[in-house]
């Protein structure tokens, strides 16, 4: 089968719409919950603060029916009341009504001689006009509600403080709380239901740009580096499309450079090839002696060494620009190193050689400084007459590191400066292959420096002014230094 299948190992990817309902209605449904069950505790006390009414109102009715006769030890109290008179204030068949009155040394009068009798005491402030206490309690196995009220009962006979009990089940209180809470609680669900249905229509339609974007990707070919055009595209997805273009313009550039290095090195190593080919027909047939055949192959092969050498340090340098961090390396020693390798080179020539340098660390890697002076100082002798003069320094000043190089050749001629540091423009075919300014340019580029090369004129009154205006070279190469040498 083509195409690939996700591994069985690969993390589920949750999406953004799931993330949003999680993260929104999550903390909703919690609230609901929590607030649900506030609500019902409130209904639950609504409910008792509505029914304790009833419970008061049938505890006073009841003590409108008490009495007080003559007794053998003292005023009794007697109810006539029956238990028919307490229908009228049960509510609903789902909860009943019991009670007890107690006389005045708290002996069982009438009612239900089972229900526990009052112990506890009024409260200091009541929400009645009326020596009346609340409680709850259990009777016969159920859950009551229990109104306690004391009754004054005056008479002929005597007086005393009568004690009427009123209990009533709570079928009724908790059937009421439940329809508040049902009554509220599907408003509460149908609000969460709204929040989860614009929670994904608004990820629908926010994330629709980048569906677009996807779509738009998907659908390119596979060389087409083109940059990202997304106007239509929300602000927070801006930077987004910015940073898109900057890797494709990277990669755009790394393909021309690929490119180019593949073209030039073909079209390059074309040509030192064919010489060398011709050079070995050359001896086999014996056109020339064995020595000077194999003298011109070594030339040949130098050549063609330091051509691919060159053009792989070019590569070298691009690979070196894409790192974004480099070390603190003290340019005035890697540029006394280089000339201590191409000493054998200024004597050859008898050269003044001259060489002044200070610390200047810079951030970058040591084989791209190495580099740059190597081609620089290398350039500038093969370039210098002999018994020339020639002056290097290293300075540190205004925040930059400065390579100066000052030599006494012929400078650079008027018909060069226009192609100067493109690949493979030699003034002199002979001389080399035309890189090697290239590759410095490349260099300082990748640093975020600068490279100048400018003709020295000659001492204005000299006699050999007037032959040759241009005393020499000077190339200048300036790079920024380390922010922090000690790092």
């Amino acid at each position: 089968m083509s195409g690939t299948q996700p591994s069985a190992s690969a993390p589920a990817r949750s999406s953004l719409r799931r993330q949003l309902l999680v993260g929104i209605l999550l903390p909703v449904i919690v609230l609901v919950v929590f607030n649900s069950a506030g609500l019902y505790r409130q209904a639950l006390r609504a409910a008792d603060t509505a029914y304790d009414r009833t419970l008061l109102a049938s505890a006073k009715a009841i003590g409108e029916q008490l009495e007080v006769s003559d007794g053998p030890d003292g005023p009794i109290l007697s109810a006539t009341l029956p238990y028919s008179a307490l229908e009228p204030f049960e509510a609903d068949n789902r909860s009943r009504i019991f009670y007890r009155v107690s006389g005045f040394g708290g002996e069982m009068v009438s009612g239900f001689d089972d229900l526990p009798a009052w112990r506890g005491t009024l409260p200091v402030k009541g929400p009645y006009a009326a020596l009346v206490d609340f409680y709850d309690g259990q009777f016969r196995g159920q859950p009551v509600r229990v109104a306690v009220l004391l009754q004054p009962v005056a008479g002929a006979a005597g007086q005393g403080m009568a004690t009427i009990q009123v209990a009533e089940t709570l079928e009724l209180r908790h059937t009421l709380a439940r329809e508040l809470l049902m009554d509220t609680l599907w408003r509460q669900v149908a609000l969460v239901a709204v929040l989860a249905g614009v929670v994904v229509w608004v990820v629908q339609r926010v994330t629709r740009p980048v569906r677009l974007l996807s779509l738009h990707l998907s659908q390119r070919g596979q060389g087409d580096l083109t940059p990202l055009s997304a106007p239509e595209a929300p602000r927070e997805l801006q930077p987004l499309v910015a940073a898109t273009n900057q890797v494709i313009e990277g990669l755009q550039h790394l393909l021309e450079h690929q490119k180019r290095f593949v073209r030039d090195a073909s079209h390059q190593l074309r040509t030192p090839l064919a010489v060398l080919k011709t050079q070995v027909q050359s001896a086999r047939r014996g056109d020339v002696a064995p020595e000077q055949a194999l003298a011109e192959m070594a030339a040949t092969v130098d050549r063609a060494t330091q051509l691919a050498n060159q053009m792989l340090a070019l590569a070298k340098v691009e690979q070196l620009r894409r790192q974004t961090s480099h070390g603190v390396v003290d340019w005035s020693s890697v540029v006394r190193a280089v000339a201590l390798d191409l000493a054998p080179l200024v004597a050859d020539r008898q050269l003044d050689f001259d060489i002044e340098t200070e610390p200047a660390p810079v951030s970058a890697h040591e084989w791209a400084l190495r580099e740059l002076a190597r081609n620089l100082l290398h350039n500038a002798i093969r370039h210098s007459p002999p018994l020339g003069r020639l002056s290097v320094s290293v300075q540190a000043r205004d925040g930059s590191a400065v390579l100066a190089i000052i030599d006494s050749g012929p400078g650079i001629p008027d018909s060069l400066r226009p192609r100067l540091c493109q690949p493979f423009a030699a003034g002199d075919p002979g001389s080399g292959s035309g890189l090697g300014l290239a590759i410095c340019r490349e260099i300082v580029q990748s640093l975020g420096g600068e490279l100048m090369l400018e003709n020295q004129p000659a001492t204005t009154g000299d006699a050999a002014a007037t032959r040759h205006p241009i005393a020499g070279l000077h190339a200048r190469a300036s790079l920024p230094l380390a922010d922090n040498p000690g790092s």
